[in-house]
């Protein structure tokens, strides 16, 4: 189950981030938000690289300190000396310090080609950034430790690294999208599909790496380790490429992310793998995608080139194991819409019985968009007793407003999710029951006379109305007493209103 939080505990979480994001965001007079983020990152990650460095260095004796062998047997990126933190911030202030930044990100790239060849941000000389720029960034971020063994335990790079892409997402609005999934829809996915140790875990429009960090989360909190699943990823943007292969190396997982950014209609990275859990946010309603014809993708159908929605949906079950599942992000008008001949494709789907369960989430949870979306979970095989089923779940009331334009789903709610789906599958301890207005397990034959639709609202009917005792005499009488004091007050209030009218008037003459 997803770990609970109270809002005491979140607001404990934060402090220094809030701080570094100001700094860095006084950068944006002079980077672009959608650039700017790389400059910051990468400067993070080369603090926390060179403060797990610094930590292992310190610990070895002085004939081992610059052997490399020691650092790679600890899992620790060997920092070469023009790279080190304590070197950088020594000339953080000096009018050349965007080429010593670049120089050190090559430097580290190099000496550690396999994790991180091709992945750091290497445009801080490029950009005209200088000492008067870079400096008191440079200063804020070596005033926090992010790579020794205190700060991994807390986590401090994960909540550092989080906060700013959320932050960046929202500072974008639209473009957002394209690198960060809002973390409780990440969650919902995560503890739906359950992941274990061992599991091959597959995206294919990866953004910055956040469905794989959730789910190494997930299986750590079950008894696993980090390392305990194998991660597969491709995205087609190349800084975004970048990103994740960053946000993956600070969190010591390795994963195959290619050996370079492809579009994955154009050319799948991964043919081979097919996965026990593929877990995707892909582009929203894309019409600007690569088609074949022919592609042995569209076993269900062809999907129109004008939406690629069902050619996700195709792709994730092409790369799902056997026994696996698939969960993912799509607009809402995939659980209904016939246009195009995408009806057809998802009443194959449905008579295929690979709909496993459907979740409608609220508005307002992603930076990109406004409008609701679903979660899909599709899997080859149902738990036993459940063939022929589809779990239906209408999540629309949950999830609680952190501004006046974005909703979060609280760890409750992610909770009441997961815990659903895990008895409707058999996995609980406590049986499962349809409930009215949230949750219904509906036969492959009801789906059908709904003419294949799969919006959960269909199904789940009403919630159920509370009980009310008052006799029907006494709540007249009540309502009655409420609208006449009402009344009473509203009169009192035009009095005054004209009394207030009529001195304005007389002092006016």
């Amino acid at each position: 189950m997803a770990k609970k939080t109270s809002k005491a505990d979140s607001a404990a979480n934060l402090g220094f981030e809030e701080t570094l994001w100001l700094a860095a965001d006084k950068m944006r007079k002079s980077v672009d938000a959608a650039e700017y983020k790389h400059v910051v990152l990468g400067l993070i990650f080369l603090k926390y690289v060179s403060d797990a460095f610094a930590e292992l260095h310190n610990s070895l004796d002085e004939d081992e300190r610059e052997d490399r062998d020691y650092y790679l047997a600890e899992n620790v990126f060997w920092v070469p000396a023009e790279a080190r933190w304590a070197e950088l911030q020594a000339h953080a202030r000096d009018s050349d310090i965007g080429k010593r930044l670049d120089d050190a990100m090559l430097a580290v790239e190099r000496d550690n080609p396999k994790r991180l060849k091709g992945a750091l941000p290497k445009e801080y000389a490029r950009r005209g950034n200088d000492g008067v720029e870079l400096g008191p960034l440079i200063d804020l971020i070596g005033t926090i430790a992010l790579g020794d063994a205190a700060a991994r335990s807390k986590d401090t790079l994960g909540r550092v690294y989080e906060y700013f892409l959320t932050k960046f997402a929202a500072a974008e609005g639209k473009n957002g999208g394209q690198f960060y999934t809002p973390r409780c829809v990440v969650a919902t996915l995560v503890e739906i599909l359950a992941p274990t140790p061992g599991s091959r875990i597959y995206d294919p429009c990866c953004g910055s790496g956040g469905m794989f960090v959730q789910s190494e989360k997930f299986v750590e909190e079950h008894g696993g380790r980090v390392g305990d699943v194998a991660v597969y990823g491709q995205e087609s943007n190349a800084t975004t490429w970048r990103l994740a292969r960053m946000n993956l190396a600070i969190r010591g997982i390795d994963g195959d992310l290619g050996e370079e950014n492809a579009d994955t209609f154009k050319k799948d990275l991964h043919k081979d793998v097919r996965a026990d859990v593929v877990i995707a946010n892909p582009p929203f309603n894309d019409s600007d995608w690569h088609r074949k014809e022919d592609d042995v993708r569209w076993r269900y159908g062809t999907p129109p080139k004008g939406n690629a929605n069902f050619a996700w949906v195709q792709h994730f079950l092409h790369h799902t194991a056997p026994g696996g599942r698939a969960g993912f992000v799509l607009a809402n008008g995939s659980m209904s819409s016939q246009q195009s001949g995408e009806g057809e494709i998802r009443k194959s789907l449905v008579e295929a019985d690979l709909v496993d369960v459907m979740v409608a989430l609220p508005g307002q949870l992603f930076y990109s968009t406004p409008i609701p979306v679903c979660l899909w979970f599709v899997t080859r095989r149902k738990p036993p007793g459940r063939e022929k089923q589809t779990l239906f779940l209408d999540a629309r009331k949950l999830g609680a407003m952190t501004d006046r334009t974005h909703r979060e789903l609280t760890d409750d709610d992610i909770a009441r999710l997961g815990s659903t789906v895990q008895a409707w599958r058999g996995d609980e301890e406590m049986a499962y029951e349809d409930v009215p207005g949230f949750c219904k397990s509906a036969t492959t034959e009801e789906i059908a006379a709904h003419g294949h639709v799969l919006t959960p609202g269909r199904y789940v009917g009403a919630e159920a109305a509370e009980e009310d005792d008052e006799p029907f005499e006494e709540k007249i009488e009540r309502l009655k007493a409420t609208l006449q004091n009402q009344i009473a007050e509203s009169q009192a209030t035009q009095k005054v209103i004209i009394q207030n009218l009529d001195l304005l008037t007389a002092t006016s003459r």
